[in-house]
């Protein structure tokens, strides 16, 4: 029995003792389980469904708006993941961070409030493939997704088929994976390849980079999701927290 449900099981003993008015406590157990904010209602029961808390979504909102919904999730759970942050963004969760840790990916756009659960020691380690140097923002985004998640990785930098070679000196990491992340622009193809190489699971991520025809990441998109190589599965354009949610859970299967 968790915190939470303590606390529904104390209050259903007020309520029945006739120390607490039902309708007052009903009321405690749905904000126990989303948090109203007024532009925002915050997921608090996403741990119990999901195994993680809500995550923030920065694009969009406003920095103030931004970092009081991470404080609300950090403050019942110890810590909050917030991707796509602005150096806006950044500046208003540092003012307000208080006691808790701020850390921020190199690029500033994945940031981590407060501290997540340390790395699972047994569980199998991620791979986090690029294509190339340009994908690192979103290997990052997936990276840090990972950290929250207790999800250990290993990151594979600038191995894509322009120079598939250099795939060679990490083929025995790769294969012992269950889920691999690989994130490619361009045409896309290096989760292809990885699919013939490996018999994990490869997550392709198509990113946003390359050249006009690359068309923002739906040719690598359509590209990864014609491959003709078994068990490859893919995520949205630039999606680097879902394949990492993905992967942590395969992991753990």
């Amino acid at each position: 029995m968790d915190d939470r449900q303590a606390m529904w099981l104390s209050m259903l003993q007020q309520v029945r003792e006739g120390e607490l008015d039902p309708a007052h406590a009903a009321a405690r157990i749905e904000q126990s389980l989303a948090q109203p904010l007024g532009y925002a209602l915050v997921d608090h029961d996403r741990t119990r469904r999901c195994g993680v808390p809500e995550a923030v979504y920065a694009a969009g909102k406003t920095p103030e708006q931004t970092a009081e919904i991470a404080q609300a999730i950090a403050e019942r759970h110890g810590y909050c993941l917030i991707t796509r942050m602005t150096p806006e963004h950044v500046e208003v969760l540092r003012r307000t961070a208080g006691d808790r840790t701020l850390d921020v990916a190199p690029r500033g756009r994945t940031v981590i409030l407060g501290n997540p659960p340390v790395e699972a020691s047994d569980v199998v380690v991620v791979p986090i493939v690029t294509a190339g140097s340009s994908d690192e923002i979103v290997a990052e985004e997936a990276m840090w997704t990972c950290r929250v998640l207790g999800q250990p990785v290993v990151r594979i930098n600038d191995v894509g088929i322009a120079g598939v070679h250099r795939l060679g000196r990490h083929l025995e990491t790769l294969r012992e994976a269950k889920a691999i992340i690989c994130i490619a622009g361009m045409e896309g193809a290096l989760p292809s390849v990885l699919g013939g190489l490996v018999p994990g699971t490869v997550i392709g991520v198509p990113s946003s980079v390359g050249y006009g025809a690359a068309l923002n990441g739906w040719t690598a998109l359509l590209s990864m999701l014609t491959s003709c190589a078994a068990g490859v599965v893919v995520v949205n354009i630039d999606n680097g927290f879902g394949a990492a949610v993905a992967a942590a859970r395969i992991t753990r299967t």
